[in-house]
């Protein structure tokens, strides 16, 4: 069941899986370290480092499918198996940074219940 930007599903299977307490400290870490991942993204864009670019997008795609996050998952995905965009470009980083900020208020809603 998708509400918001977290599939609730997924959400609850994690904390299943894990337990309360640890699917709270991944939540937490996730938190912390997807803005170096959109850093790290931007940085390649500058670059051009294709590599790079790829690499940040396919980390933040995975550790966002985790969390149920599926919207940030798929333009994540979108962003890895596309092409890197010209130096200065960052539209895709941008957007990326819009749904992380949604990903990410629902999961510390989700964190604090």
């Amino acid at each position: 069941m998708t509400n918001g930007p977290i599939d609730l599903d997924i959400f609850a299977e994690l904390k299943d899986a894990t337990g309360d307490e640890f699917a709270a400290e991944l939540v937490n870490t996730f938190l912390d370290e997807a803005p170096g991942m959109i850093a790290e993204l931007k940085a390649a864009v500058d670059a051009s480092d294709a590599d790079g670019y790829r690499r940040a997008a396919h980390s933040i795609k995975s550790n966002a499918n985790t969390f149920g996050a599926t919207a940030l998952a798929e333009l994540a995905r979108k962003i890895e198996l596309g092409d890197i965009p010209a130096t200065g470009d960052l539209t895709d980083a941008k957007a990326l940074e819009a749904a992380f900020a949604k990903a990410a208020a629902a999961l510390r809603t989700l964190n604090n219940d």
